[in-house]
């Protein structure tokens, strides 16, 4: 699936807070898969099939970290990225953000899948 979805923008860090704000606004409820990517530790599947409920980010001086919540009414998961230095969208040929590629200061990668809506 990974080699379908164009990677075509980076998110500018002063505009996280804003871009995470409106992407959870407008895509709150999709069901979503988030795995980890890591050249040294491999590649591990978080959770797949879960409903997004928001992605919230704190700039640094009041937390530097990324947090994905998911759950129906209330949070039931969160996965927090600390220290995230890079945000990249992948796009389906209709342009809709299908994928979000997180890095934290260790290299270490987060891919957020969205389900098709």
């Amino acid at each position: 699936m990974v080699s379908k979805i164009d990677i075509s923008k980076s998110v500018p860090r002063e505009r996280w807070g804003e871009f995470f704000d409106q992407f959870s606004d407008g895509n709150r409820g999709r069901h979503i898969s988030i795995e980890i990517i890591d050249s040294e530790l491999g590649d591990e599947k978080l959770i797949q099939n879960a409903t997004l409920m928001a992605i919230i980010y704190d700039r640094p001086g009041k937390g530097n970290d990324l947090v994905i919540e998911v759950g129906e009414h209330e949070v039931s998961y969160a996965h927090t990225i600390d220290s995230p230095t890079e945000v990249l969208t992948g796009q389906n040929s209709n342009g809709q953000i299908i994928a979000i590629w997180i890095t934290d200061a260790g290299e270490r990668k987060t891919l957020i899948q969205l389900e098709a809506s």
